[in-house]
């Protein structure tokens, strides 16, 4: 059963802050080093719970609405609202932001997080992301 304070929340941004709040229990647990898969099946089961509906490795349509086999797949969807992009690496840099950003265009979900847990204080490995004005819904 879901604790009251993961219950699942309607509001985009307080979906957003309770995978924020999940992946730095993660993170507490783990600490920076472990592979990107354990940080992404941590997280998910720690937002399923919370209550959260979390589909993972989900295969991303890229050319012309048609699912290939091109290893293109979003980490996590949360509540189909928010796409959650998990990293272990040295630092972020733009093409990680891009990625993101291009799975969420492909997914048409305009929210996305893009994590990295191979940080030492996990608030400084954490980016939202907006693609357009859907944000608040």
């Amino acid at each position: 059963m879901a604790s009251l304070a993961c219950a699942h929340p309607l509001r985009v941004n307080e979906i957003t802050g309770a995978i924020v709040n999940s992946a730095m229990k993660v993170h507490s647990l783990l600490g920076p080093g472990p592979l990107e898969s354990a940080y992404q099946a941590c997280l998910a089961h720690e937002l399923r719970n919370c209550g959260f509906e979390v589909a993972t490795e989900v295969p991303i349509p890229v050319y012309e609405g048609h699912e290939l086999e091109v290893g293109y797949r979003i980490d996590l969807i949360v509540a189909h609202r928010v796409v959650v992009e998990v990293k272990s690496v040295e630092a972020l840099h733009p093409i990680h932001q891009a990625q993101l950003l291009s799975y969420m265009r492909m997914s048409h979900i305009p929210i996305g997080l893009l994590i990295n847990f191979n940080v030492l204080h996990l608030r400084d490995g954490i980016k939202r992301m907006v693609d357009g004005q859907d944000w608040q819904n």
